[in-house]
């Protein structure tokens, strides 16, 4: 079930949003999803269950956004890119789609939409970004990956692949609990936490 915005403090199939919150008529909402403060939410954006859209977050036309995902305030995703199911987006991330941004075109003329094109991103299932950390155009984000608070990530993070910096460089491997994981040996990695073990696929270990 979805629902959708129509007036102030709204709730309809569990969603609530905050009457200063903009949510199309278009986009679809699903059932208990929270829209707080000064949010937007683009024509043609689909949102999953229980979500949570901070203050002053922006989702732009047709991102699709999964279930259980939680942007905090002042969080942009911008469109081309998507959010799998059980995405964390930390304060101030910004999720771009323009890999050659200019105002105008070479003869100065200003650039309408079918100047540019967007490139296509994706943040996968379970992935975490910290605050201020900035994804350029065309990155893909993988399940369970950590990007740290402030980073710059210019090129892919592989399945539970740790990054940070700018530009961000992978430092390690991430658990399903969100601690990093310790070598075993070979490809074996275990978290000293809560006991889950893993094996990394070689071709994200000769990344690190």
């Amino acid at each position: 079930m979805s629902a959708r915005s129509t007036d102030s403090h709204v709730t309809a199939g569990g969603v609530y949003v905050h009457p200063t919150a903009d949510v199309s008529g278009s986009a679809s909402i699903g059932e208990g999803t929270k829209i707080w403060h000064q949010a937007q939410v683009r024509e043609g954006a689909v949102i999953g269950r229980q979500c949570i859209l901070g203050k002053g977050s922006y989702v732009d036309k047709d991102v699709h956004i999964g279930d259980f995902c939680k942007l905090q305030n002042g969080v942009f995703v911008f469109h081309g890119f998507n959010l799998e199911t059980g995405v964390f987006l930390g304060p101030g991330v910004m999720l771009l789609n323009d890999k050659h941004p200019r105002a105008i075109n070479p003869d100065g003329t200003p650039k309408a939409d079918a100047d540019w094109e967007a490139s296509n991103g994706l943040v996968a299932y379970g992935a975490a970004i910290g605050g201020g950390a900035v994804i350029l155009p065309g990155v893909t984000i993988g399940r369970m990956a950590l990007v740290g608070a402030g980073s710059v990530v210019t090129r892919d993070v592989p399945e539970r692949g740790i990054v940070a910096g700018n530009p961000a460089r992978l430092r390690g491997f991430a658990c399903d609990c969100g601690h990093v994981l310790t070598q075993q040996g070979g490809r074996d990695y275990s978290c000293g936490t809560c006991g889950r073990t893993y094996q990394i696929a070689a071709e994200a270990e000769a990344r690190a």
